[in-house]
Parts: C-alpha cells; sequence; structure tokens
C-alpha cells in the first residue's frame, strides 16, 4: 500500500490561522492615525486612519459580540482578553468552566492555549537572543548533541529559526503519533532522523517538534529545562501568574477550564489533552488576562510596565516575515507569511497583523490577532473543540478597530472553512464494508510481534475469535474488524483523529506464505506505518 499523507486537525488549523494575516512589515509602536502620517515609510501605510474613540467603541461591543458567539457555537466557555497601548482595557469571561457544572468562567479562568504557546515559544528565545545566549541561526546541533535528522548535512545546518519558522523539510506534524502513543519528548525528538526530509529552507511543513527542538536547544544552552526558562525569562518578568508550560500547573489551578470535544453536535468533557512532550509549541496553559500582558509586551517592541523585557532587535526577526508558507489559493488571496512563531500578515486596510490559532480537538480553540499600527491585540480563549468560533469573533473585533464596521459573519466563514478539517481521517471513513469479502486467514496466522526502527514493537493478539493491535509505552489497544482478505481496520479517537475516523491494516504475506509485514495506514503518512514480524 502507498504511504498516504492523512490530514491532521492542528495542520489545517495552522493553515486557517495564516488566512488570518498576510503581508509584512516591522512591529512599530506608531500612532493609530499611521494612514495619514507622512513621514512613515511606504511599506507601513495604511488604507484607512483609526478615529479616536474607534477601539474605545470596539471594546464596548465585545459583550454581545461574545455572547452572541456562545449562543450560535454552543461552546461551553470563552474568555476574551484586549490590550491597548500597554494596558487591558477588556478581560472577560463567558459560560462555564465545565458542562454541567455551575462555575463560571472570567478572564483569570486559565485555558491550555495549544498553538498560541509557539507565539509564546518565539518571545522567550527572542529574550535570550537579546541576551547573547543563543541567536537565531545558532545551529541547534551546537547544543544537542544527541540530534540527528535523516540527511547529516542538514543535521549540522539547521537552526533555531529554521525551526521555529517551519522551513527544517520535516514532515507535516512529524513526530505527533509517537507522541499520542505515550513516547517522551527525548524519545520523539531522537526518532525524528527516522523521518524523510523535504528540500531544506525552501519547503514548509507546519510541525510541533520542530519548535519544541529549538526550545530545547535554548535550553540547553541557558543551562537549564524548557519550563524553567519559560518562567525566569517570560512568565515572571510579565507577571502573568496563572501562566505555565506544565501540564500539571493547569491541572492544579483551582480556576481551570478543561477541554470538551464536541461529540454527536454536543460538548463534552471525555478526555483533557497532555501535552508537556511538546510543551514548547503546545503546552502554555494561562488565563485570558496574563495572555493580554504577553501581548502589551509584543506590541511594545519588548517593552512591559516602562522596562525591556526582551530586546527589541531581538524580537523583531520573530514578528517579522522569515518563510512564505505556501502558494495561496487564488491570485487574489494576500499571502500569509510565518515569522518565528508567529503568523505575519495583512488585512484589507493594509495593517501588518500578528497572529496564530490554536487547537486541541481533545477541547480547545484558542486564537489572537495583534495589529501593531494601533498597539492593540485581542486574545479569545474556549474549552471547545475548534469551530471556527473564536477566529469569528477576534476577526469581528479587528475589523470593528480598523474601519468601525464589521463586513461579513466571521464565525460562519471560519466555521465553514474549518468543517473539512475535523471530518473523519482514512481511506475508509464512512464507507460500507463490503458485501462479499474475501475470507481471511485463521487469526492465529495474523498473530505475533512486528516492528519498526520509528514506532518500535506492536503486539496483534488472536483473543475471543477477534485481533487486537497493541502499541506504544501507552500500551493503546485497537480491536481489529475484518474488512477484506488480509485487510483489517480499527475506529480511532484522539487528538490527530476525529470522530469517525478508521485505520487500514494491511496485512503482507511473505515468499513462504506466512504473514510478514503489516502496514498501519494511519501512522503510514511519512511511509513509517510498516512493521515487519519480529521473533
Amino acid at each position: 500500500m502507498p504511504p498516504r499523507r492523512l490530514p491532521r486537525v492542528a495542520r489545517r488549523l495552522a493553515a486557517a490561522a495564516v488566512g488570518l494575516a498576510a503581508s509584512a512589515t516591522p512591529i512599530l509602536a506608531q500612532s493609530p492615525s499611521i494612514a495619514l502620517d507622512p513621514a512613515v515609510s511606504p511599506p507601513e501605510m495604511a488604507a484607512t486612519a483609526i478615529p479616536d474613540g474607534q477601539i474605545e467603541r470596539a471594546v464596548a461591543a465585545l459583550d454581545g459580540m461574545a455572547r452572541q458567539v456562545m449562543e450560535t457555537s454552543g461552546l461551553p466557555g470563552l474568555a476574551v482578553a484586549v490590550s491597548a497601548h500597554g494596558r487591558t482595557v477588556y478581560a472577560r469571561g463567558f459560560g462555564v468552566r465545565r458542562v454541567g457544572e455551575p462555575a463560571a468562567v472570567d478572564g483569570d479562568t486559565v485555558f491550555q492555549v495549544a498553538s498560541l504557546s509557539k507565539s509564546i515559544t518565539g518571545t522567550i528565545i527572542a529574550r535570550q537572543v537579546g541576551r547573547g545566549i543563543v541567536a537565531w541561526d545558532t545551529p541547534v546541533a551546537r547544543h544537542l548533541p544527541w540530534f540527528a535528522l535523516s540527511d547529516p548535512w542538514v543535521t549540522a545546518r539547521v537552526t533555531v529559526g529554521d525551526l521555529m519558522a517551519h522551513r527544517s523539510g520535516l514532515a507535516d506534524h512529524a513526530g505527533d503519533d509517537l507522541e499520542e502513543l505515550g513516547f517522551d519528548r527525548r524519545t520523539v525528538l531522537e526518532r525524528l532522523r527516522f523521518h524523510p526530509l523535504a528540500p531544506f529552507r525552501t519547503s514548509h511543513f507546519y510541525t510541533n517538534m520542530g519548535p519544541t527542538l529549538a526550545a530545547e536547544a535554548v535550553a540547553a544552552a541557558s543551562g537549564t529545562d524548557w519550563e524553567s526558562l519559560a518562567d525566569e525569562a517570560l512568565f515572571r518578568p510579565l507577571g502573568m501568574t496563572t501562566a505555565s508550560m506544565r501540564f500539571a500547573d493547569f491541572q492544579a489551578r483551582p480556576n481551570r477550564a478543561p477541554g470538551h470535544m464536541k461529540i454527536d453536535g454536543r460538548f463534552q468533557p471525555l478526555r483533557q489533552r497532555m501535552p508537556d512532550v511538546q510543551a514548547a509549541a503546545g503546552g502554555v496553559s494561562a488565563s485570558a488576562n496574563d495572555m493580554a500582558r504577553w501581548m502589551a509586551m509584543v506590541l511594545d517592541n519588548g517593552r512591559f510596565d516602562g522596562r525591556t523585557v526582551v530586546e527589541p532587535a531581538a524580537l523583531l526577526p520573530a514578528v517579522t516575515a522569515q518563510m512564505v508558507p505556501g502558494q495561496t489559493h487564488a491570485a487574489t488571496a494576500r499571502p500569509g507569511l510565518a515569522g518565528f512563531g508567529f503568523n505575519v500578515g495583512s488585512g484589507a486596510s493594509g495593517r501588518t497583523t500578528l497572529s496564530h490559532s490554536g487547537a486541541f480537538y481533545l477541547g480547545t480553540g484558542t486564537t489572537y490577532i495583534m495589529i501593531p499600527s494601533a498597539r492593540t491585540g485581542i486574545v479569545v480563549l474556549s474549552n471547545g473543540s475548534p469551530t471556527g468560533a473564536v477566529e469569528g469573533l477576534a476577526m469581528s473585533f479587528a475589523e470593528l478597530v480598523q474601519y468601525g464596521q464589521v463586513t461579513r459573519d466571521w464565525q460562519d466563514a471560519y466555521g465553514r472553512m474549518m468543517a473539512p478539517m475535523l471530518a473523519p481521517v482514512g481511506e475508509l471513513a464512512g464507507k460500507a464494508p463490503p458485501t462479499a469479502p474475501r475470507p481471511a486467514q485463521p487469526l492465529a496466522a495474523y498473530a505475533g510481534r512486528y516492528a519498526s526502527d520509528y514506532f518500535g514493537p506492536l503486539t496483534i493478539d488472536a483473543r475471543d475469535a477477534a485481533l487486537t493491535l497493541t502499541i506504544g509505552p501507552a500500551a493503546a489497544t485497537y480491536r481489529l474488524r475484518h474488512w477484506d482478505g488480509d485487510r483489517f481496520v480499527f475506529p480511532l479517537l484522539n487528538e490527530n483523529a476525529p470522530e469517525g475516523t478508521r485505520s487500514i491494516v494491511d496485512f503482507g504475506r511473505g515468499p513462504a506464505g506466512a504473514m510478514e509485514t503489516a502496514v498501519v495506514e494511519f501512522w503510514n503518512a511519512s511511509g513509517l506505518g510498516t512493521f515487519r514480524r519480529t521473533p
């Protein structure tokens, strides 16, 4: 069976997040009337001015817009914060922390922010760049002697910046499958060497393990672990008292909002995402109030409360374009660009925006949009799997700031964009079994131990007239259903597999007719899903 590239929720959400923004100019603390200022450079000019009072009117409209989003989306809870001109001007919660319980969300409720973590990581690395501990062009192998990719030439040259801009050549979401199966961070990062590489620095594939590798190198150069560095470099200096890179800290917060999956049209608190393996890419938890403090610092070129937290010259590369993610879908579409952990772009007004979305299918949807020329940003956090609701609210606010009106139903627009992203995965998803399948061999013929260098051992057991597949340190076990001949299928429901996903397992025979291989569709996106029988 040829390798299949299976879609991933987070990959497509990343593409949607890039759609929030498109173009690049340096982050500058300019007057909101920049469009009328003849002294600014041509690339900084905006098509429309922001009149006095327009930002305040946009903030005043947020209560009504957030309540409408809650009603139309069915989200359990939502927290929204706005930073403008260096201070938090709005922070409010809506709905409940957990379905079936009365505790309400407020501005201090802690959410998992998912991939917004990448922007925070970019900020932390910028702080270390400003202190001369690393540079954006520092090769990660300099500080991680165990690190290797499949190409030794790339191994020696891939830099912190390459990994943060997703231009290392690593495959889309490389390593996420190992994390899902319970492998620890070091093992996942070491096994990236088995992934084939796309062209270095000319291809863009969104990953979680790329930024995680960059963060590990920066932490090693700093003489500490990544989680402690985040506390010391950013969270404590900004007074982000609820923020952490550790899942245990999130679990310990009394005022926290656990995740809810949307199953059969209803949000339900079924499973909690534990993202410690990719802490730098998706492991931050924080309140809306604390995220507003971080936005204020970014929007003031690294300064907060009158002091420099991150050197402006070190922050600038993170928030400006470093990579073109890919071809736009139409000649009329503005391109989206990638910084180091930030999406960099522009809206119809011509104003530069910084943005990123975050999502856990297990129950988190988050986003932020910052408009540097207006020194204004909004962050929206939710405890429900992604539906486009948070992006719609953020974009509606951004339009009110820039134009004084909302030009379209953004929640509907992003909802339609994201609907295919949450569709079941797999060649056989939604298909009926064959009416006259070829018979399988006796189940004992398939049973045994198989292995791959990347995934390690896989065990097929024949018990109670059925086959089961067990894999990984978490001993994830799946019941196989016969489909046709030597083909079986099993259902999945996890962070990378939306409801209704089914994976094929194709068993292959050797010259003597005995089963020698098992190819698992769901884990074969990079051609690594072939398991060979072992003694």
